[in-house]
């Protein structure tokens, strides 16, 4: 385990979003924001399947920093969960079926829960963990995805990639402890085989329901909206080109998520969320 002196805090905030924006808060329009909203739409369930995984061997691990560690993983996990449940209902008030498609997601994790081995759990939130991370870490290193954007939408996004990057090392530490490190062989090709596989179900779900939802808007055959998408994904400052690197260091056998170490961006929590901070105090 990566000796990285990090730890997680539970941060009890509010970010008061306008349910009147649900649907065009993101300063390109309604593809983009209906982008983020549908991926918005998996933070609950899975977040309390991540939490179920890490609690199960929580009584296995014997270093105290990493009982701490695991204490706020779940704080923060559960407030995500809490502040994603309402920014959900406020996209599903505005005519999308967001619990429709939750109510996939949420049976697919109860089955894995129930046939799954403990260990395997674990191995899929150990690399969800490491998709959300890279994930947030391109939101902040790329702003401008998110200038002009509504404030409160704007500011939940960037709370979310904080603490994805704050916490992005728990689970995988609480891996190695439980389950095993990359020189036995095992447990590398598991952690390795999970994020193949759960990168590959998560985004067979995410871009049928993302087309849904922008279609019910009559988003199809907004051309602008879609170069928009295309810019904020797959451009030379889109996220999905600048996590292709970090995806693929997975693999790398004695990988740990903090050789990704960006915890300069922790320092930006009082600039983007200081209010909030405060009011939380």
């Amino acid at each position: 385990m990566k000796n990285v002196s990090i730890l997680p805090i539970r941060r009890n905030l509010k970010f008061n979003l306008n349910p009147e924006r649900a649907l065009d808060w993101h300063q390109d329009g309604l593809n983009v924001a209906q982008f983020l909203n549908t991926m918005s739409l998996f933070f609950p369930v899975g977040e309390r399947f991540f939490i179920d995984s890490v609690r199960h061997y929580r009584s296995e691990i014997t270093d105290e920093e990493l009982k701490k560690a695991v204490t706020a993983f779940i704080g923060q996990e559960a407030m995500h969960g809490r502040e994603h449940d309402e920014y959900n209902q406020y996209v599903a008030d505005a005519g999308v079926p967001i619990a429709a498609q939750e109510e996939v997601v949420t049976k697919l994790l109860n089955f894995v829960q129930r046939v799954a081995p403990e260990r395997f759990q674990l191995a899929a939130t150990v690399a969800l963990e490491h998709l959300t991370a890279i994930l947030g870490g391109g939101l902040l290193d790329l702003p401008e995805i998110m200038d002009g954007s509504e404030e409160g939408y704007k500011a939940i996004w960037n709370w979310h990639a904080l603490e994805e990057t704050e916490h992005k090392a728990v689970a995988f530490d609480v891996y190695q402890v439980a389950v095993g490190k990359d020189s036995e062989i095992l447990p590398y090709i598991e952690r390795s085989a999970a994020l193949v596989l759960a990168t590959g179900i998560f985004f067979s779900l995410f871009l049928p329901f993302y087309a849904y939802n922008v279609a019910i808007h009559g988003g199809l055959t907004d051309w602008k909206g879609w170069k928009a998408v295309w810019k904020h994904t797959w451009q030379k400052k889109g996220i999905f080109r600048n996590i292709t690197k970090p995806w693929f260091d997975w693999f790398k056998p004695g990988f740990h998520p903090w050789d990704h170490d960006n915890r300069e961006k922790l320092e930006m929590f009082a600039e983007i969320l200081g209010e909030r901070l405060d009011e939380a105090a």
